[in-house]
């Protein structure tokens, strides 16, 4: 467990690293919103394709390999951006194309790590709440130092240097995951699957996909964080940026930012993994996904850091409810030989508006101005979050058993794997800063 929590603890400093760095790269490299949004998009659509096709195959080849290779992949990726530029042969199509090598990889290593977690837990003997709440946790708690951090070093030594130290992150990721999960039986490839030939495969793919679409809770919250990751990532990869550039003072202003909501929704994170076992869900989760998005609504009426770092801090303690409460519901939710295939269609469900997401504001603040980009989001965010208040079957959310015994009622799960017993499970992001997506709203 704690070498999972340590690599998923820096990879995800990694990815706060590059949310800051490449926005500002982009920016600094073209001066234009659009291209920014459209680097945003090429590397938003890879995340999704590998999503919905990966589940099996991250089954067959393992999910300790799967994690390793896709964190050194990265790493390459990222590393290659600055060596390129340095060299005066980076082209934006190339900026681009591996941004777009950077989202292909990363969302299965991102779900190859947390679908581990209740088999991690049971080894620990840590109860499975407690579990999903300390690694939401130490992910909020890497974002948070990743984010000041990398907010400071763009400043201090620009955005292409600040790629390399981020390619040295998934690096490090890599290492731990390779040796810490070495013998962990959850971790290898599956012994008596068959061989992934197309009928396999297409089988395995079907099977998560039925499960997801039969079970009426997981459906709800795929299509109420479908909405949401496309709005936040529109947020954290093209709006504060130039928010921060043109209002507040510069990149240092939006590490400082991501860094307060981070470190907030880990108090948030921590303070559920402390009492939530004796709190309904629902209301709690309702109440903290319209708080996560106060910084976006903040923005457009404010010119100065102090009142955004208040709209953070309720932020951040708000969005730190919200993915123990659905990891742990999904565990609950989902049999454990189908975690995989069923987080990958989750993942890929709740990722399929984050491409357009970036592009969309890009080309909203060149036409509306950010102003009315930064309320034209925020409005949508908001509306998109009063859906748990409006519709019955979010009551199943203090009752996961119920789902799991109404998806099972559907029919059997089409395959080997039958649907007994009681994430997103990858990466997908609730609020306004990105976290890693699947049924929960990480990115």
């Amino acid at each position: 467990m704690a070498s999972v929590l340590a690599a998923n603890a820096i990879s995800i400093s990694g990815n706060s690293l590059t949310l800051i760095g490449v926005p500002w790269f982009a920016l600094e490299t073209t001066g234009s919103p659009g291209k920014a949004g459209l680097v945003a998009f090429c590397a938003a659509v890879p995340v999704v394709v590998s999503a919905i096709a990966g589940g099996p195959v991250l089954d067959r080849i393992g999910r300790r390999r799967v994690s390793v290779v896709s964190d050194l992949v990265c790493a390459l990726a990222l590393a290659a951006i600055p060596l390129l530029n340095g060299a005066g042969l980076l082209r934006f199509w190339m900026l681009c194309a591996l941004m777009g090598v950077t989202g292909l990889f990363h969302a299965p290593g991102e779900t190859a790590r947390h679908v581990l977690v209740p088999d991690l837990a049971e080894r620990a003997g840590t109860p499975l709440s407690r579990a999903a709440s300390l690694y939401d946790a130490v992910s909020r708690g890497a974002r948070m130092t990743g984010a000041a951090v990398g907010g400071l070093l763009v400043a201090l030594i620009g955005a292409d240097t600040v790629l390399y130290v981020d390619g040295a992150t998934f690096l490090v990721s890599a290492l731990l995951v390779l040796a810490g999960l070495r013998g962990v039986p959850a971790a290898e490839p599956l012994r008596d699957a068959p061989a992934l030939n197309l009928a396999a495969y297409r089988a395995d793919l079907r099977e998560g996909y039925s499960f997801l679409l039969r079970t009426r809770l997981l459906l709800a919250v795929d299509l109420m964080v479908m909405v949401t990751n496309g709005l936040a990532l529109s947020w954290s990869a093209v709006l504060l940026p130039i928010h921060a550039r043109e209002e507040l003072g510069g990149s240092a202003a939006q590490g400082l930012l991501v860094a307060v909501f981070g470190g907030s929704a880990l108090a948030g994170a921590l303070l559920y993994g402390a009492l939530g076992h004796r709190l309904p869900r629902r209301p709690v989760f309702t109440a903290g996904f319209l708080i996560s998005g106060a910084p976006i609504i903040t923005a457009a009426f404010t010119h100065t850091v102090a009142p955004m770092v208040v709209a953070a801090v309720l932020g951040g303690l708000g969005a730190g409810v919200l993915n123990p409460i659905l990891t742990t519901a999904f565990y609950e939710v989902v049999p454990e030989e189908l975690r995989s295939r069923v987080g990958g269609a989750s993942t890929a469900a709740v990722l399929l508006t984050t491409p357009l997401g970036g592009l969309a504001a890009g080309f909203l603040v060149e036409s509306v101005g950010i102003t009315g980009a930064l309320l034209t989001v925020g409005g949508a965010f908001v509306l998109a979050t009063l859906s748990p208040l409006l519709f019955p079957v979010w009551r199943e959310l203090d009752a996961p058993a119920s789902a799991a015994a109404s998806a099972r009622a559907s029919g059997p799960a089409s395959g080997p794997a039958k649907a007994s017993g009681p994430s997103s499970s990858g990466p997908s992001t609730p609020g306004p800063a990105p976290e890693p997506a699947g049924t929960t709203p990480r990115r």
